[in-house]
């Protein structure tokens, strides 16, 4: 089917986890995306979501200026290489109930790749096979 590398997104959007809350959600507004990448030492070391706003500064009532990444970020993240099987990268998504996955390649922050990378990815391989299927069906009934 592909591999990973051949549809994650390369430029990743990172911050660094010293940074406040109310700085992460400017640098969301932004760039007009979901989530950061939480680096530390040119290293990933977590994520954080629009839903990690929403649950742990919004609906406790915290002053996003006040709070620091460290305190709202996800520290467990998945992570695939860039040689890894879209189907497995796909299955360790599912498996693991995300949305995103990171993809790192001789330990350094290689990548990104998300649920909408594969449904774009998905949504092409079903038309191209559907066009190549019409295809074969209107040369069988040539005579």
């Amino acid at each position: 089917m592909g591999k990973v590398r051949d549809i994650m997104q390369k430029n990743v959007v990172t911050i660094a986890f010293d940074k406040t809350a109310l700085e992460a959600a400017q640098l969301l507004k932004e760039k007009d995306i979901s989530f950061l990448v939480i680096m530390r030492n040119n290293r990933p070391i977590g994520l954080v979501t629009e839903k990690d706003f929403l649950q742990k500064i919004s609906a406790e009532d915290k002053r996003s200026s006040k709070v620091r990444l460290s305190e709202i970020m996800s520290y467990k993240f998945r992570f695939v290489e860039p040689s890894t099987d879209i189907e497995d990268a796909v299955q360790k998504m599912l498996n693991n109930k995300i949305r995103r996955l990171i993809v790192m390649e001789d330990g350094k922050l290689a990548g990104v790749i998300t649920q909408t990378d594969l449904t774009v990815f998905l949504r092409n391989k079903l038309l191209i096979n559907g066009t190549i299927e019409k295809i074969n069906v209107e040369n069988s009934q040539t005579p």
